[in-house]
């Protein structure tokens, strides 16, 4: 197998850019003028189509993430895939309104009521085509550690279950959330973890977690798009040299990590799609991009203060 063909197997999509009018990811804008449910769907199909076309076959969506998994669902039933695996999450609620302004986008809440009540909207539309579910945004504080029925719950769906993780400790829930069992039996087998050039503290978790038998995705790879939009000097450097954009170094950085399965690209449309792909031929830029790292708290603290638009 090809370098270009195994990283492409590790690919996968994810729509939280495309399901709802407004995002904190910033340099969306080959996103329709028109955010109306009909243009958004049409951008979220044509993102579809091309990422298919390319080879991706792995898809992430949300609850919270708008109307994604309705956008989604439609096209599996339009396109009829029988190859491609979905993903979803649980545990926050759009609240949004279909606004771009909206006051609050979304509202967390990690309880069995909320839980039920989203396995049972997910399943609804995405049916046995749903592979994996996740707790969404899973922290060290969450109840769902002291909530032994929820726990239950999630060990006995019909599908792979598994969490994303955010904040400056992500490492810890990770570890503390792949020791939970419940009857002799993990309550989790996947991990879905930020992790780029700027923020890579998760990373020895991860490779543990790999190492244990779980599977594991990376998220924001790009930074919500600021890797893409305003790349550090020595990000873009590479970029230069290699004739791509710096997304794509950016999105190497992640690929060539050898403890990750699948890394999440989140394009606003099928260009940023494109330059994204180019992350296929780029070599590691591992040793080129190590001056970048940031202090967690500080990373975090930057990534809450971008604003939905």
């Amino acid at each position: 197998m090809t370098v270009r063909a195994a990283r492409l197997q590790r690919t996968g999509l994810g729509l939280a850019a495309l399901g709802r009018p407004a995002y904190i990811n910033v340099g969306r804008g080959e996103l329709p003028a028109d955010r109306s449910v009909e243009a958004m769907r049409a951008a979220t199909w044509a993102v579809l189509d091309d990422a298919y076309a390319a080879g991706v076959r792995w898809v992430d969506v949300a609850r919270s993430y708008g109307r994604a998994e309705e956008f989604l669902a439609g096209w599996l039933d339009a396109r009829t895939p029988a190859d491609v695996t979905v993903s979803s999450k649980w545990g926050y609620a759009y609240v949004g309104d279909w606004r771009v302004d909206a006051p609050v986008h979304e509202v967390k809440e990690h309880s069995l009521a909320r839980f039920t009540a989203q396995w049972a909207e997910s399943r609804a539309l995405l049916g046995e085509r749903l592979a994996l579910y996740q707790v969404h945004s899973l922290t060290p504080d969450s109840p769902l550690f002291d909530d032994l029925p929820l726990q239950d719950a999630l060990a006995a769906l019909p599908v792979r279950v598994g969490f994303s993780t955010s904040g400056p400790r992500q490492a810890d829930t990770v570890r503390r959330a792949l020791a939970l069992e419940r009857h002799g039996r993990p309550v989790f087998t996947a991990v879905q973890s930020t992790w780029n050039v700027l923020e890579p503290s998760v990373g020895d978790a991860l490779l543990e977690a790999r190492s244990s038998g779980a599977h594991v995705l990376v998220k924001e790879a790009l930074a919500n798009g600021r890797l893409a939009v305003d790349p550090p000097a020595p990000l873009a450097a590479v970029a230069e040299r290699d004739d791509v954009g710096p997304d794509a170094v950016a999105l190497a950085a992640a690929l060539t990590r050898p403890w990750v399965d699948t890394v999440l690209l989140g394009p606003a449309g099928p260009g940023q799609l494109r330059s994204n792909l180019a992350a296929l031929r780029v070599p590691d830029p591992t040793a080129d991009l190590a001056g970048l790292v940031l202090a967690p708290e500080a990373y975090w603290a930057d990534r809450a203060a971008l604003s939905w638009s």
